[in-house]
C-alpha cells in the first residue's frame, strides 16, 4: 500500500482551494456521475458501498481500510460483480485522489471528524456515519469547516429520510395533539458480554498504528478492535452514541429543539462484568425551556418496552405519538388510535446525492449542523454520567457553565501526525 509523509499531506490540504473548485465543477451538473470512496468497510461500510453503488448516477470507485484482509475481500466482491475499484490502506492518500467527489465514512468514531475534516478541506463532500463526532468541539469544527469550504455533509441518521416518519413528525408539529410536554427516547436491546481478552500482537495485514490514528498509543487487543471498539472511550461513545443517537435525534427533531439548558445522567454496568468501559445502563434527562427529553438505555433487555425496543414516545396534552421500527402511531387520551403509518421508503442516499448536485446544504435531511446537535446530546449524557452531577450548558459558547471538570471532556489530544485542520 502507498503512503505519504505528513508534509505531503499538509501540502494536499493547503491546496484545497484549487481541489475544491475542481470537485465542485465535476459534480454540479445534473447528469454527471458522482464518484464515491468508502472508508471503513468491515461493517456498516459495506452497506454504504452497496447503497451508493446502487444509486442512480453514483458509483463507488475506491475502498479504504487499514485491514488488508478486509480490503482485499471487499475489492474482490466488486470484481465479482464486474466492477474495478481502487484500494487504499491509508485514508490520507485517498483524499489526494482528485477523481473522488464524495467520501463516505464508516470508521470507528474517533476517526469520523479527522477524516471528514481532511476530506472537506481537500474539496470532497462527505457522508459520515453516526455519531458525527467523538467530542462536542470536534462536531463544531466540522460544521465550521463544511460551511467555510461549501461542502455538503450528510449524517447517517437515516430515519430522517423515512417518508412515513417524516409524515408523523409533520403531524406532531401540526398541533393536533396539543402542546408536546416531553419526549422519551428508548434504546432497549440485548448486547451480549465480550468477556476478558489479554493484549496481543495485531493480526497480520492490520496497520494498527493507523487504526489508532489520533487515539493514544496502547497495545492491540481483540476486544478493542472490529466492532467492539464501540465500548471503549478512546474510540467509541458507548451505545448512546452508537444506537441511542437515532432515538435522541428523533426526539430532538420532533420537538424542534437544539442544545439543552442542562443535562443529568446516571449509568453503569448492571449486567456486564468484562472488558467494557462504557455502561450497559443509562438514564439521562435533557432540560429545555418548556420541554424535556428523557433517554433510557438498557443493553440487557431483549424485549420491547412501551411498544418499542428502539423508539420514541412524545407525550402531548391530547395523547401520545410513538415512532419505532413499525412506523408511527397516535393514541389519544381516551385510548383510541389516531393517525399512523409505516416508516416508509428510505431516501437518505438520494437526498444526499441531490444536495451534492444542488450545492445547497439546506436540502439535506440530516445536515452536519443537525448531526452536531444530536451527537452533542450523546456526549453530554456521557459526560454528566462520568462526572456524576447535573450540568448546566451554555449553548452560545457550547461549554458547560463554571465546570472545568466537565469541560475537559469537550475536546481531547491528538497524536502527532493526526491533528485536525484549522478553520
Amino acid at each position: 500500500m502507498a503512503s505519504i509523509t505528513r508534509r505531503d499531506f499538509m501540502r494536499v490540504t493547503l491546496a484545497a482551494g484549487v481541489t475544491s473548485a475542481l470537485s465542485y465543477s465535476r459534480v454540479r451538473g445534473a447528469n454527471g456521475q458522482i464518484n464515491v470512496a468508502v472508508a471503513g468497510i468491515n461493517g456498516r461500510g459495506r452497506g454504504l458501498a452497496g447503497g451508493f453503488n446502487d444509486s442512480p448516477r453514483a458509483r463507488v470507485v475506491a475502498l479504504c481500510d487499514v485491514d488488508e484482509n478486509v480490503l482485499e475481500r471487499e475489492v474482490q466482491r466488486f470484481k465479482d460483480r464486474g466492477q474495478t475499484v481502487k484500494a487504499y490502506g491509508d485514508c490520507r492518500v485517498m483524499v489526494e485522489d482528485k477523481s473522488i467527489d464524495v467520501v463516505a465514512i464508516a470508521t470507528p468514531d474517533h476517526w469520523h471528524v479527522p477524516l471528514a475534516a481532511w476530506s472537506v478541506v481537500a474539496g470532497k463532500d462527505v457522508y459520515v456515519e453516526k455519531p458525527v463526532s467523538h467530542t462536542i468541539s470536534e462536531g463544531r469544527l466540522l460544521v465550521d469547516l463544511a460551511r467555510k469550504h461549501k461542502r455538503i455533509v450528510q449524517h447517517g441518521t437515516q430515519t430522517r429520510s423515512k417518508e412515513g416518519v417524516r409524515e408523523g413528525i409533520e403531524y406532531l408539529r401540526s398541533g393536533e395533539l396539543g402542546k408536546v410536554r416531553m419526549a422519551k427516547a428508548i434504546n432497549s436491546q440485548f448486547r451480549g458480554p465480550i468477556g476478558r481478552v489479554p493484549d496481543s500482537e495485531a493480526p497480520p495485514g492490520v496497520n494498527y498504528d493507523l487504526w489508532l490514528g489520533p487515539a493514544p498509543k496502547r497495545p492491540f487487543n481483540q476486544n478493542r478492535f472490529h466492532y467492539k471498539w464501540h465500548w471503549f472511550w478512546d474510540y467509541g461513545t458507548g451505545d448512546t452514541g452508537n444506537d441511542g443517537i437515532h432515538q435522541i435525534d428523533i426526539a430532538r427533531w420532533g420537538l424542534g429543539v437544539q442544545m439543552p439548558n442542562a443535562v443529568s445522567c446516571s449509568g453503569g454496568q448492571l449486567f456486564y462484568d468484562d472488558d467494557h468501559e462504557t455502561p450497559d445502563t443509562q438514564v439521562a434527562t435533557f432540560e429545555y425551556d418548556d420541554v424535556y427529553i428523557m433517554y433510557e438505555m438498557r443493553l440487557w433487555t431483549p424485549y420491547p418496552l412501551e411498544g418499542h425496543d428502539n423508539g420514541d414516545i412524545f407525550y402531548c396534552d391530547k395523547g401520545t405519538m410513538s415512532v419505532g421500527r413499525d412506523g408511527w402511531q397516535v393514541i389519544f387520551k381516551d385510548g383510541k388510535k389516531g393517525p399512523g403509518g409505516a416508516q416508509g421508503k428510505d431516501t437518505h442516499f438520494a437526498n444526499f446525492l441531490a444536495a451534492v448536485r444542488s450545492r445547497k446544504h439546506e436540502d439535506l435531511n440530516a445536515d452536519v449542523l443537525e448531526a452536531h446537535y444530536s451527537a452533542a446530546l450523546c456526549h453530554m449524557a456521557n459526560i454528566a454520567m462520568r462526572v456524576g452531577r447535573r450540568l448546566r450548558f451554555d449553548a452560545d459558547r457550547e461549554r458547560f457553565a463554571d465546570d472545568p471538570g466537565a469541560n475537559k471532556y469537550l475536546t481531547k489530544s491528538y497524536r502527532k501526525g493526526f491533528e485536525l485542520p484549522a478553520v
